[in-house]
């Protein structure tokens, strides 16, 4: 199969227009396909630019880009059968906004008509703290990056877009198996107080206070793996709040260590395995074995990212090898649901009475940030003292809160009603819930981060109307939107971060799951539901405060691509560096390409042998001045690197006093590897 990239969209075909409804949204179609299945795979780049960029996760105005680690991507899984299909991809960035959801079904409807729809279409982020910010459209997800960030955006709605429009080129027919594993030295219960209030038979559950169930679907054509998706729940914050360097985290070296490691995979010479990790009810769940950032297994940020994307690797490995065949079966159902106004019967409550969620309201304590991954910022994600001119153009941040939000939202202490703030809502509170069927699993998919026992009652309601059981349903978390935490009513009372992260008020998973338990019992009889509220479209109210760079100047006595580093020979084991008079990363951040190609010389010529982007390289970018671009790289050399002749190149766009932008090149000295 061919799947290289495949540019299919300009970035100026999309945004703000607002999505149409699109027919059959909520028709559930389960048929066997006597024929087997059909699937396609297809991989994109996502990386946004490299400097100067606040990053998605932490909310920390001075954490922002200046280089990359490992690029992330997106990987979409086409799976079909009876006549139906479902995209599922896997988008390694910090959260799936409503925006770019919208965007992407918007993109796909211009290209393919109904082939691809809200109820068909599932994208779910693998939530790592190391991605560009600034592609939603509310503004709590945009308050440390100053605001809506235009190449963010374009960057992910974009590779969406590709690797689903390759998937869709390489669908064929070929067989999907189903295995499981236990996965027990990857994540920690980073809110154990909180989990400790669920009853017994809840916690009963998760002995260890974790969900370590790993499940994987492995695809085959001719009786060769071609592609595996993977489901574990660990926070993908493997690096800290003081990285600056774009990556994709543990769950990203998952991906790197199938493909690349593993297959052989060279992401810019195509790609003939795709490997996708991602997450479920990960929203207790912590990397951080030692319960603070940075602190486990080891202490340094690269290693733990390495290890516990190893460990994910070889559980999913295990789990692929009892893999068992599946029914050509898929299905999938899709609606809205209004967070904020949910009347939810008393079958749903702790108490047997009927409850209400509330207007989105963030609690003290979500401001302080979790200490287990990434402690918040004094006076929450603007410290004192600092103007930030998003939040002046909001009308500031600490709004008053009336009496009955503080009431509808007890016990939380309420640090900002964020469903009452002007001009609008700052959090979505109309989102999408969805089914799938995929062979034998299920998955209930939502737009938020669900504890493990969130998500484990959310997977008893919808096994009991199916009629499956449990370990047949995954909740999907982090999928086609994000507004923060779903906790159960009892973990809500303490008010961790968790807690006070869940917007909506302590029934928020009560009215999850009479939702889904209603999504389910459409699902099952094959009915239609109606598609629910719509979101709202706030596209046009969208300022952006991050200062474009202008044009780049060079050092004195210096042009664009010059080494100012040379490299020195190097063996297996050790690193080696090299620094170039380079252009700002915005000006161009080279998606689907590189800043830099690691060549040796052979008979032929130079061949590239790694690249930025992987994990043995890393591109660190600094400014110099008001205008000068620094960019080093290092390259640890592989033990499997063949001794040579070696040269570093790299390759910039530089923005000239006439707007124009012209090519860089820079190439090192030759340097020996031995």
């Amino acid at each position: 199969m061919s799947l290289s990239r495949r540019t299919v969209l300009a970035a100026s075909a999309l945004g703000a227009t607002a999505l149409p409804v699109l027919s059959s949204l909520g028709m559930p179609v389960a048929q066997a396909n006597p024929g087997g299945f059909e699937f396609g795979l297809g991989i994109a780049d996502l990386t946004g630019p490299a400097a100067e960029c606040g990053m998605m996760g932490y909310s920390q105005l001075e954490q922002t880009t200046a280089g990359i680690h490992l690029r992330p991507r997106a990987r979409a899984f086409v799976i079909g059968a009876g006549g139906n299909r479902i995209a599922f991809v896997a988008v390694e960035n910090g959260a799936v906004f409503g925006s770019v959801h919208g965007a992407v079904l918007l993109a796909l409807a211009r290209r393919f008509g109904d082939r691809y729809s809200e109820r068909n279409v599932v994208l779910t982020s693998t939530h790592t703290h190391a991605s560009c910010g600034g592609s939603a459209h509310d503004y709590a997800y945009t308050l440390a990056t100053l605001g809506f960030q235009r190449q963010v955006f374009d960057a992910e709605v974009d590779g969406i877009v590709e690797a689903i429009v390759a998937a869709d080129a390489d669908f064929a027919p070929g067989a999907i198996t189903l295995g499981r594993a236990q996965l027990h030295d990857a994540s920690v219960n980073r809110s154990r107080v909180a989990f400790d209030r669920n009853p017994a038979a809840d916690r009963a559950a998760f002995p260890e206070a974790i969900d370590p169930a790993v499940t994987t679907l492995t695809f085959a054509r001719n009786g060769r793996p071609v592609g595996s998706l993977t489901w574990f729940a660990t926070h993908n914050t493997s690096m800290t709040n003081a990285n600056r360097l774009i990556s994709s985290d543990n769950k990203g070296y998952a991906s790197y260590a199938a493909e690349h490691l593993e297959h052989g995979v060279r992401h810019l010479d195509g790609a003939e395995f795709i490997a996708a990790f991602a997450q479920t009810n990960a929203g207790d769940m912590s990397p951080n074995l030692g319960l603070t950032p940075g602190n486990g297994p080891t202490t340094d940020e690269f290693d733990n990212t390495r290890i516990l994307g190893e460990r994910q690797h070889a559980a999913a490995k295990a789990a692929a090898a009892k893999g068992a065949t599946q029914p050509a079966e898929v299905a999938s159902i899709l609606c809205y649901i209004d967070l904020a106004a949910l009347t939810i019967d008393g079958r749903f409550t702790p108490d047997g009475a009927p409850r209400r969620t509330s207007p989105a309201a963030a609690g003290v304590s979500l401001a302080a940030g979790s200490v287990e991954d990434g402690p918040g910022l004094p006076g929450g994600p603007i410290p004192e003292g600092v103007r930030n001119p998003m939040v002046d153009f909001l009308g500031g941040i600490d709004h008053p809160h009336p009496a009955w939000l503080a009431d509808a939202q007890a016990p939380k202490a309420i640090f900002a009603p964020l469903g009452l703030m002007p001009p609008v809502p700052w959090v979505p509170n109309v989102v999408p819930i969805q089914l799938i069927r995929l062979g034998d699993l299920y998955l209930a998919a939502a737009g938020a981060e669900f504890t493990i026992v969130a998500g484990l009652r959310v997977r008893r309601a919808v096994a009991a109307v199916l009629g499956v059981e449990l370990e047949q349903v995954l909740l999907q978390g982090y999928t086609n939107s994000y507004h923060e935490y779903v906790t159960t009513p009892e973990e809500y009372d303490s008010q961790q971060y968790e807690g006070a992260s869940t917007l909506f008020g302590r029934y928020t998973l009560c009215g999850y799951v009479q939702e889904f338990t209603r999504l389910a019992e459409a699902f099952a009889a094959g009915q239609p539901v109606g598609r629910g509220p719509a979101p709202r479209d706030v596209s046009a109210l969208q300022p952006n405060f991050a200062a474009a760079p202008g044009p780049d100047e060079t050092p004195r006595g210096r042009g664009f691509g010059d080494v100012l580093i040379q490299p020195s020979p190097g063996r297996r084991g050790e690193q080696v560096a090299v620094e170039f008079v380079s252009a700002h990363p915005k000006h161009n951040p080279r998606r689907g390409d590189t800043f830099l190609d690691v060549q040796r010389k052979t008979a032929a010529g130079w061949t590239r042998v790694a690249n930025e982007g992987e994990w043995d390289v890393r591109f660190h970018w600094r400014k110099e001045g008001t205008a000068v671009s620094i960019a080093r790289f290092t390259w640890d050399i592989p033990a499997t690197a063949e001794p040579g002749v070696h040269r570093f190149v790299h390759y910039a766009d530089a923005l000239g006093t006439d707007g124009t932008l012209r090519p860089v090149t820079g190439t090192s000295d030759e340097f020996a590897v031995t």
